[in-house]
C-alpha cells in the first residue's frame, strides 16, 4: 500500500516539475529555475533523474517540495520490525545443540526483513516504507 502511495506522490511531484519548471521564482525579477532545474544538457530531468536529484540535492528538493530520505536500518530496528511483524515470519525448527554460525543478514534474508527505511514528504504528506 505504501509503495503505491509513494509512487503516486512522486508522480504528482514530477508532474508539477514538468508543468512548472520554467515559471518565475520571483515574478518581479523573473529569476528562472533553470539554474537548478535543467539537466546539464539543457533539458528537463527524466523522472528517474528527478528522484535522484531530490535525494541528493537539498536545494532542488526544497524547490519542488519533495523530500526523499533513505537510511539503512540498524540490526536492532530490523529485530524490532521482525517482532512487530512476527505473524509474517515463521522461524525454522533447529536442533538447539547445534551451534549455528551466520551473519545477521543471513539470518534476516529468508524472512523478508527490510534493510532500509524510505521516507517521502510532499505537500505535508509523509509516507514511510520499508525495503
Amino acid at each position: 500500500m505504501n509503495n503505491e502511495k509513494m509512487n503516486q506522490i512522486i508522480d504528482e511531484a514530477y508532474e508539477n516539475y514538468v508543468n512548472h519548471w520554467g515559471d518565475p521564482i520571483d515574478p518581479v525579477n523573473f529569476e528562472l529555475y533553470t539554474r537548478l532545474d535543467l539537466h546539464p544538457d539543457k533539458r528537463l530531468f527524466t523522472k528517474k533523474e528527478f528522484i535522484n536529484k531530490c535525494k541528493t540535492n537539498p536545494e532542488f528538493s526544497e524547490t519542488w517540495g519533495l523530500r526523499i530520505e533513505e537510511r539503512e536500518l540498524s540490526d536492532e530496528e530490523r529485530l524490532d520490525w521482525m517482532k512487530k511483524n512476527k505473524s509474517k515470519v515463521i522461524l525454522p525448527m533447529r536442533d538447539p545443540n547445534v551451534l549455528l554460525e551466520f551473519s545477521i543478514d543471513e539470518f534476516f534474508r529468508p524472512y523478508g526483513v527490510p534493510t532500509k527505511l524510505i521516507t517521502i514528504t510532499y505537500n505535508g504528506t509523509k509516507i514511510e516504507s520499508y525495503e
